[in-house]
């Protein structure tokens, strides 16, 4: 039965020297990918239970034979290069097939839990968009239960004021939000606090 809400989360292919470039810096390719794969399933286990239809979206190549179960994970591949017109199109994919209340999340919050993204989901039942700020700027979540599409225009998607100019823009549109508790995305060495 299809739901009335549904969850985007993007991910990237994992695929040695093309994830977590930041940690393979430091690190090296071999752990970056061992600590993007524990991201990954990480993610696939908060999500697996949560009431929303769920949506994969991969970088690359749609992989019908990994972590994501065909029969809960429905699968698409993300749209144009930059980062802001691939989540506008994720999302704009998803208004039309019928869905009220639209979340998306990445792969890279190993301290987001199944309770908040339920919460965010309850929220947007009562408030148009719903975000979930990252500690470097960027946000982990953004929901929204009517399609704002300028909400992904015109951003420096690797600027620490992503989540800030989303909130001014918000202001500005009139449009009421809430926010999610702040967490730490996992992007660099030091952000790495569990065991690979």
């Amino acid at each position: 039965m299809k739901q009335n809400s549904a969850l985007i989360i993007f991910v990237r292919n994992p695929v040695l020297g093309k994830v977590k470039t930041r940690i393979a810096a430091t690190l090296g390719t071999e752990k970056a990918l061992k600590i993007y794969k524990i991201l990954l399933q990480h993610t696939h286990d908060i999500t697996a239970a949560i009431h929303a239809d769920k949506f994969v979206f991969y970088a690359d190549y749609i992989n019908h034979e990994d972590l994501w179960e065909n029969h809960l994970y429905n699968k698409e591949l993300q749209t144009s290069i930059d980062l802001g017109e691939r989540m506008k199109n994720a999302f704009g994919f998803l208004f039309e097939k019928g869905y009220k209340n639209v979340g998306i999340i990445g792969s890279d919050c190993y301290d987001l839990t199944e309770d908040i993204l339920t919460d965010a989901f309850s929220k947007l039942v009562k408030t148009e968009v719903v975000i979930g700020p990252a500690n470097d700027g960027g946000y982990y979540f953004i929901g929204m239960n009517t399609f704002i599409p300028q909400l992904f225009d015109g951003k420096n998607w690797s600027a620490e004021s992503v989540c800030s100019d989303t909130k001014k823009q918000l202001k500005e549109l009139e449009i009421p939000f809430y926010l999610l508790p702040t967490l730490s995305d996992v992007d660099e060495e030091k952000d790495v606090h569990f065991k690979y």
